[in-house]
């Protein structure tokens, strides 16, 4: 028997939202793939997801394209054209920030954001889908997907492209019935996993 779905009704984010949204986030990343290599330490995965991703929820929010679903159920942090994912104070701060949490881990984690910023094409103009998740107590009612679909509708009216890295193989085929393209891969280190690149055009 299928989970029942509800429907899904997002909306921007405020910063009061940011704790919420943070910890849906760092519990639906805990088994991910890319970011459970990255930050190895699974005693200390959520701690550190939550100190790191608080960053990137806060500026988000800030630039007003943080959406989430009643609850926190679901949230995305788009970034749109032109702006940094973390605010400059931000960045400036991410590696003693890194550092003092991981010790000698903090430069795979390093490593790996810096990866990713290489991958991130420069143009055309396009909104990037930081992050994506769903708590895991809400998995299987369809409300990460409608909160993409919504943010997407929002972005068509733009007449703007979006870009994605998909960091889990298994959520591959769900970017691609939303438009996405596949666009290339990139390589985490010599042990580490493949992340896809995937782009969609404007409809």
């Amino acid at each position: 028997m299928s989970a029942e779905r509800d429907p899904v009704a997002g909306r921007v984010a405020v910063a009061a939202d940011a704790a919420a949204i943070t910890e849906t986030l760092a519990l639906a990343f805990y088994a991910d793939p890319v970011w459970s290599w990255a930050f190895s330490d699974s005693a200390g995965r959520l701690e550190h997801y939550r100190a790191v991703w608080r960053l990137i929820v806060e500026s988000a929010i800030e630039g007003g394209h943080a959406w989430l679903t009643p609850g926190a159920g679901a949230a995305a942090l788009w970034i749109p054209p032109g702006r940094p994912e973390l605010r400059p104070e931000d960045a400036a701060t991410m590696r003693p920030r890194l550092e003092e949490l991981l010790g000698a881990g903090a430069e795979r984690v390093l490593d790996t954001m810096e990866r990713f910023d290489a991958a991130h094409p420069q143009e055309p103009p396009h909104y990037y889908l930081s992050l994506l998740g769903t708590h895991p107590d809400r998995r299987g009612r369809g409300e990460g997907m409608g909160l993409l679909a919504e943010s997407l509708a929002r972005i068509d009216a733009e007449g703007a492209a979006a870009y994605l890295e998909s960091s889990n193989p298994a959520n591959e085929a769900r970017y691609e019935r939303h438009g996405f393209e596949t666009r290339g891969a990139f390589e985490l280190g010599e042990d580490g996993p493949d992340v896809m690149r995937m782009w969609r055009e404007p409809r």
